[in-house]
């Protein structure tokens, strides 16, 4: 149990903690490339300017942990449990976050290009000015997200629910929807006479 101190980590190691109890660990500027941290509860740990680089979280509990200015390219988040993050400023690019739950965290700002979100859910994120150029949601469900002055510029939104999301401002350049999208205002894309902003 790591959850009230400092975790000494060091940057050439490539840790092995599957399962880890991390609740409420101080990983504040940790260095945790390729870390193994599947299924590990660092829920309302605080990972702020953390580097997770590649790092494997796939399925681990991140509720309510702080995670500004955080490192995650590239990292494996599939099926993580992210509800209530703050995620402001953090880089994903290219982080695999199929299935993971999303639900209320905070990303304005992030860095979500390339990353894959099949699947995720994002109900009521806050995605202001957040980078999700290239990202792929498919079947995402992005209900009442607030993604206005983001960068969707061709993202794949097939299958994607944004009913109630707010989109003002964001980039929708070459994003791709199909008749199973659902649009801001919770009408099919693609059904006739919408005024679907994509």
């Amino acid at each position: 149990k790591t959850g009230c101190g400092w975790v000494h980590v060091n940057e050439e190691s490539h840790y092995i903690l599957p399962e880890a109890d991390l609740n409420d660990a101080n990983l504040y500027d940790a260095k945790l490339r390729y870390a193994y941290l599947t299924g590990a509860d660092l829920s309302y740990a605080d990972l702020r300017e953390a580097n997770l680089g590649g790092a494997n979280l796939r399925g681990a509990n991140l509720y309510d942990a702080k995670l500004r200015y955080a490192n995650l390219t590239g990292a494996n988040l599939y099926d993580a449990k992210l509800k209530f993050a703050n995620l402001r400023d953090a880089t994903l690019w290219n982080a695999d976050l199929r299935g993971a739950i999303l639900r209320y965290a905070y990303l304005p700002g992030a860095d979500l290009s390339y990353a894959d979100l099949s699947g995720a859910d994002l109900y009521d994120a806050t995605l202001w000015n957040a980078d999700l150029k290239f990202a792929i949601l498919y079947d995402a469900t992005l209900r009442n997200a607030k993604l206005h002055d983001a960068s969707l510029r061709g993202a794949v939104l097939m299958g994607a629910d944004l009913s109630g999301a707010n989109l003002s401002y964001a980039d929708l350049w070459s994003v791709k929807a199909d008749s199973r999208t659902i649009c801001p205002n919770g009408i099919k894309w693609g059904t006739e006479g919408n005024d679907c902003p994509f």
